[in-house]
């Protein structure tokens, strides 16, 4: 009964807080890129506002609420910080900070990072004064990424890598990277190395990908002679976990991604569409599409439903009773869901929603979005893969 008294008392303090501290612009659906406030050496706010939400919530520790406070978070109880994600979505609260640190890297730094990697990186990517990237995928090495060529000689203190990486999200404006080189040719899955190091390093390079939207969030990555230090002080290694056992943490870290992107499925679900259909009606006088109507409520459902299970696996993976393939079973249903809420924008937009360049869309935004979420099923791991192991690991069916 304490604890649930406690609980309530959190919860009626976090929502003062939020009422007093999010701006009402920071309440409103995220329409651009512009939007999104990564943080980073060169990072910028797009208005006062921005910066007010953010900062808010850097000196609060809510960046990253659940990490320890000495790392640079709220030290949140899962409870608590289950509270705070739902006081947020209750009022719409945008992200303050979004980063593949939090999201993927910091993860792996809390179970496998050394106490001096812990005490830089954390707080660094807590206060949002780093971005990192995610140095995968290879050309020809996707979903089988321990058929990775991207190499590294050991020359003592340091490794010299060479090679190329592909599918690099915002390469182009990330601090470092966190990347899997091969450091032992001779054992396939025990010869790799999960390094960390600066994309300003000599001989790293990247060239954009732009994609069938417009868009470029995607590069090609090269790395020519890049020196990585295996050290960057006393307790603060260039690589994470072991030498030629980088395999263990990037597995760990992969469930994190495909919770990450898997997140994408349930947000804002279609309140904006239903809202923006009844404004044109009143306009127009026209009836909407009861088919339509009925699409977004079962959208809606699906969406709550998917929200509810996603709470579900967190609470069991707080509990250490998660089942390691619950993250791609989340990927999958979340890619679904986002490719559905697009195709229902661009429904409810008739034919102005295929407009490229018009000034009444945003340049296309409505279009350029729906065939964004067209990767959705490829990054991450494809979602043949992310069946395949739903398949074998939950419904435990037998192979072909």
């Amino acid at each position: 009964m304490a604890e649930q008294q406690d609980l309530d008392t959190f919860r009626s303090e976090t929502r003062a807080w939020l009422a007093a501290n999010c701006p009402p612009e920071m309440r409103e659906p995220v329409r651009d890129e512009e939007d999104v406030y990564w943080g980073g050496r060169g990072a910028s706010f797009k208005n006062d506002a921005q910066r007010a939400w953010f900062e808010a919530c850097r000196e609060r520790g809510y960046t990253v609420p659940a990490w320890p406070r000495e790392y640079g978070g709220a030290g949140l109880s899962a409870p608590q910080a289950k509270v705070l994600r739902e006081e947020m979505a209750a009022i719409g609260a945008r992200p303050p900070l979004s980063s593949f640190g939090i999201w993927m890297l910091g993860p792996a730094l809390l179970k496998f990072g050394t106490e001096g990697q812990k005490q830089r990186f954390l707080n660094e990517i807590a206060r949002g004064e780093i971005r990192w990237c995610q140095g995968y995928s290879e050309p020809g090495s996707g979903s089988d990424l321990v058929s990775m060529q991207t190499f590294g000689e050991d020359r003592g203190d340091h490794w010299v890598v060479n090679g190329q990486k592909i599918w690099t999200s915002y390469a182009d404006e990330a601090d470092w990277i966190f990347c899997l080189v091969r450091t032992d040719k001779a054992n396939k899955y025990q010869g790799i190395t999960f390094m960390l190091f600066d994309m300003a390093s000599e001989g790293v390079s990247t060239k954009p990908i732009k994609l069938i939207s417009g868009n470029s969030p995607f590069c090609e990555t090269f790395f020519d002679d890049v020196k990585v230090p295996k050290s960057y002080g006393e307790d603060v290694p260039g690589f994470v976990g072991e030498v030629n056992r980088g395999w263990d943490v990037a597995k760990y870290l992969l469930g994190h991604e495909r919770e990450m992107i898997s997140g994408a499925g349930g947000g804002d679900r279609t309140a904006a569409i239903g809202a923006a259909l009844t404004r044109n009606a009143a306009k127009t006088g026209e009836r909407i599409d009861p088919v339509l109507r009925a699409e977004l409520a079962a959208f809606d459902v699906d969406a709550l439903a998917y929200a509810a299970m996603g709470e579900k696996f967190l609470d069991e993976a707080k509990a250490g009773r998660g089942h390691p393939a619950q993250p791609n079973m989340m990927k999958y249903v979340g890619t679904e869901l986002n490719k559905r809420r697009h195709e229902l924008l661009m429904a409810a937009g008739g034919s102005r929603a295929l407009e490229w360049e018009s000034e009444a869309t945003g340049g296309g935004k409505p279009a350029r979005g729906w065939l964004r979420t067209k990767a959705n099923s490829i990054e991450g791991g494809t979602s043949e893969i992310m069946l395949g192991v739903v398949a074998k690991r939950i419904l435990e069916l037998p192979g072909a």
